[in-house]
């Protein structure tokens, strides 16, 4: 619809099957694209209804519902929202959008340059700032790796060396009982050495008393 450099656009229910200007089963409102902002105007109640019938809206015409919050609205409504909920949900988003276009219209085009151009900065700037931040993030978890590493080490060299000096000190006990066994063994072996050499004399003696009493029985024989 319109008129040459200045198109006006119907947005209607219709079968798939028919053509884009053909017959359709219902008129739902008008687009108007070169408008500043762009101009919407449709039968809210009608849309919703088809929507909920089933009916499938071309990328435009989703992207115009989007726009004047009837996908919320339908979004909402199967959520089990109130009408008041969605009436205030519907209503915010579409003051947001007005005050958005509001301060799209008030740029010119270089201005409209100029803020892409900041918006592609900061998105730079942003991607730069999250790249720190993962790199921040692996550095730190490096260095706890690292640390976690180091202590395991001292731990590991800790036991170690527990382990030796509780062999050593099981070495020296068992050495010291093999010595303390030794020492008894050898005191066991020279006492019965001590015994005979105080039970000899003994028997000397009483040798030389025997011999003794023979010799005065010799005398007496003698004599008689």
């Amino acid at each position: 619809m319109g008129r040459k450099k200045r198109p006006i656009y119907s947005v209607v229910a219709t079968d798939a099957r028919h053509p884009r200007d053909g017959r359709f089963i219902e008129d739902l409102g008008r687009y108007r694209p070169l408008d500043e902002p762009a101009q919407v105007s449709l039968n809210e109640e009608r849309v919703l209804y088809w929507l909920k019938q089933g009916a499938q809206p071309t990328d435009t015409v989703r992207s115009l519902l989007r726009r004047q919050g009837l996908m919320l609205a339908l979004h909402l409504e199967r959520k089990g929202k109130s009408a008041e909920e969605i009436a205030e949900a519907v209503e915010a988003h579409r003051a947001s959008r007005a005050e958005k276009d509001r301060q799209r219209v008030k740029l010119t085009p270089s201005e409209r340059r100029k803020q892409a151009l900041e918006a592609e900065r900061e998105r730079v700037r942003e991607e730069e700032a999250e790249e720190a931040r993962r790199q921040a993030e692996l550095e730190a978890q490096r260095q706890k790796e690292a640390e976690e590493a180091k202590r395991k080490a001292a731990e590991e060299r800790a036991a170690a060396a527990a382990a030796a000096q509780a062999a050593q000190e099981a070495a020296n006990e068992a050495q010291a009982q093999a010595e303390a066994e030794a020492a008894e063994a050898t005191e066991a072996t020279e006492a019965p050495a001590d015994v005979v050499e105080a039970e000899a004399p003994a028997a000397t003696e009483a040798g030389a008393e025997a011999a003794g009493d023979d010799a005065d029985a010799a005398d007496e024989t003698k004599e008689s």
